[in-house]
């Protein structure tokens, strides 16, 4: 008789043996030098262009080069690029620490809680308490009057606050260097490299008005892209608790939302749109994942476990209600966390 917890195991064989989790050093080839040809030409047309409103068009240009290499350095992290933790690892601190300006260390320590507890209320650092509340108990415990005031507008808040996500990002990742991790002494060099020759540059070749306007627009536009890549993965899904024993199959499933389309989409959201494949299976290769996903939507039918497929409208749709409906929980006082569910 087939246990669940053996269900992975035969969903993995199923996987593997249709070629997926193979490593796809073409498309990485090609991903990493269009990435480097388009930083260096975004940072070169800055220079020459130089005092211009132009610039605010570089500025967009740059904000999606920026996302673009970070969702690089994502694949980096999880081992897809060369399946080696030395290769993968120097490939993550040149995208994210010198390229965009980001721990590369703080960021796999955090995403991988958020991987191993996929919405749990407790465990992903991705849900935790913050600007936006995303369980109706941290809307209940918001205390002071701004705090609940976020909250109850938070639906309405949700897509201006992404604009300050590029900035938060960069500050999360200057106080990361304060922990203790393998790769901070080198991470710390080429990230405080980074902000130096950053602003710097900025302030040679734009007056302070112009300057002022293209650092916003530029990491505004960062942040807001970001944002709205990762947002409809879980974003809206179940909240989960330890009181809910769930495999690492459903664990996965039930709290990912896939975003439909084809390789278009796929490019623009770096892949994050296969977003069950991935939590399933996190050291597949981004390109592979449109590949595996009918496996795993036949495998997940076969099973009875729920297969949450949309498409982006919508899922940015499911986000705001979500958001809304937790939000109107603000002030009413704190209870103990919800026993399951959290739609």
């Amino acid at each position: 008789m087939r246990t669940v917890g053996s269900e992975y195991s035969e969903l993995s064989r199923r996987v593997r043996a249709a070629g997926r989790m193979a490593r796809r050093p073409h498309h990485y080839r090609v991903r990493i030098a269009a990435c480097a040809v388009a930083w260096v030409g975004g940072c070169t047309a800055f220079v020459l262009l130089g005092a211009s409103w132009w610039q605010l068009a570089t500025a967009v240009f740059l904000a999606a080069v920026f996302t673009q290499i970070g969702f690089l350095g994502h694949d980096a992290g999880h081992r897809q690029v060369y399946g080696s933790r030395r290769a993968d690892d120097v490939l993550g601190v040149l995208c994210a620490n010198a390229a965009i300006g980001l721990s590369y260390g703080w960021w796999v320590g955090k995403h991988n809680r958020h991987h191993a507890h996929p919405n749990h209320s407790d465990r992903d650092p991705d849900i935790g308490d913050g600007a936006l509340a995303f369980t109706r108990a941290q809307a209940r415990a918001r205390a002071s009057v701004v705090g609940r005031a976020v909250a109850r507008h938070q639906a309405v808040l949700f897509f201006p606050m992404l604009l300050l996500q590029g900035i938060a990002l960069h500050v999360y990742s200057v106080m990361a260097l304060r922990e203790s991790y393998r790769t901070r002494p080198v991470e710390a060099g080429l990230l405080v490299a980074h902000l130096v020759a950053y602003v710097a540059v900025v302030l040679v070749v734009l007056p302070p008005l112009q300057a002022l306007a293209f650092v916003a627009v530029h990491q505004g536009l960062f942040g807001a892209y970001m944002g709205c890549a990762f947002a409809p993965n879980h974003k809206g899904m179940p909240v989960v608790t330890d009181a809910e024993q769930l495999d690492y199959l459903r664990r996965q499933v039930l709290t990912s939302r896939n975003v439909s389309g084809g390789r278009f989409v796929d490019t623009v959201l770096g892949g994050l749109n296969l977003q069950i494949e991935h939590h399933l299976f996190p050291s597949m290769p981004s390109p592979s994942l449109r590949a595996a996903a009918p496996l795993v939507r036949e495998f997940c039918r076969e099973r009875e476990v729920a297969y949450t497929e949309t498409t982006l409208v919508d899922s940015y749709r499911q986000v705001l209600r979500h958001l809304r409906d937790v939000g109107a929980e603000a002030g009413r006082g704190a209870h103990p966390p919800e026993p399951g569910r959290n739609r």
